[in-house]
């Protein structure tokens, strides 16, 4: 055990077993959950659209603070592909188990979009998508993917 300490591995081990109390806390708070699907034609309940934008019991979700590549039409094959995997990572998140939404700032957008941020145990899910470079931060304007 000495050893472990020493090597910084018993510390992360302990950080896996007994999450720091303010993760606990924010866990506490991840009340929301559903079965995401992706969006289709139909009634729209909890489904997700692209890797920034989806439906949660009927109501349509922007995450707040970020920007993904479009699907609607995209402009070449890398945003198409990009745009695609950010897409089917937010409903792996979103299906991956309870989380919370928060206002920020605006409540809405100009398309009616209700503007919010998406956590897990803390965790941003705008910040997963940006640190797995399919997202990148929203700073009022759209930049290309496309190279």
């Amino acid at each position: 055990m000495h050893q472990l300490a020493q090597t910084g591995t018993f510390s992360r081990l302990i950080d896996v077993v007994a999450p720091p109390a303010t993760e606990t806390a924010a866990a506490a708070a991840d009340t929301l959950v559903g079965a995401f699907t992706l969006c289709g034609s139909g009634h729209r309940v909890d489904c997700v659209v692209d890797g920034d934008t989806f439906w949660h019991r009927g109501v349509k979700i922007r995450i707040a603070d970020i920007d993904t590549p479009e699907l609607s039409p995209p402009r070449c094959e890398a945003e198409r592909i990009k745009g695609e995997a950010a897409k089917r990572r937010l409903q792996a998140l979103l299906n991956a188990g309870p989380f919370s939404l928060t206002a920020s700032g605006r409540d809405e957008d100009r398309y009616g979009r209700k503007l919010r941020s998406v956590r897990r145990g803390g965790v941003s899910f705008g910040e997963v998508l940006i640190r797995e470079g399919l997202a990148r931060r929203w700073d009022g304007a759209r930049h290309s993917w496309c190279g």
